[in-house]
């Protein structure tokens, strides 16, 4: 901004309406208070920066309700801002350990999938036991990884042609495979 603003005139202009320029301002010159803040209190850098984007937002929102009665203590408003979002963002997590304390055991444990074992050469042998053009298809769409408006192009069918020729490509190698369908 040309003109140095003070707390009370910034705190006005937001709260007149879309005052872009004076938004921009706010942040510039309280980012950096916050962020220090959140570095003190929270002691991690992302937090910090969460910390900086929650308050100034919350900040907007009050200046732009009009809901700062002392505009000359911006500041002061922003601090306690801060003070008032870390006190809830600690009590948020030591709730959240009180109740992984009392049903955590309850929980049921993390699900880990399995992979099925693959035997290569017999999914080789089946996709060489296809009709040319299935397995042209099946090459094209899995190998090369290409759509099947290239691989219509390159066979001179439609793309719904293409789709029908591929599920029933897949089919067949499901069987071959001995997969349930």
């Amino acid at each position: 901004m040309e003109i140095e603003l003070n707390d009370a005139e910034l705190v006005r202009r937001i709260g007149l309406g879309n005052d872009r320029e004076a938004e921009a301002e706010l942040f510039r010159r309280m980012a950096p208070r916050v962020r220090l803040y959140g570095l003190r209190h929270l002691r991690d850098e992302h937090a910090a920066q969460d910390l900086v984007q929650q308050v100034l937002i919350t900040t907007l929102k009050a200046l732009r309700a009009g809901r700062l009665r002392e505009p000359d203590k911006l500041a002061s408003f922003v601090l306690g801002t801060c003070r008032m979002t870390v006190l809830d963002l600690r009590r948020g997590a030591h709730r959240k350990e009180r109740l992984l304390a009392r049903f955590g055991a309850d929980l049921a444990a993390p699900f880990h999938l399995s992979m099925p074992h693959l035997d290569h050469e017999r999914l080789t042998r089946c996709v060489q036991n296809l009709k040319e053009r299935e397995r042209a298809v099946v090459v094209m769409t899995f190998y090369d990884e290409q759509t099947a408006a290239d691989v219509a192009g390159f066979l001179g069918v439609s793309e719904g042609n293409v789709r029908v020729i591929r599920h029933r490509a897949i089919h067949q190698l499901r069987e071959c495979m001995g997969v349930a369908v």
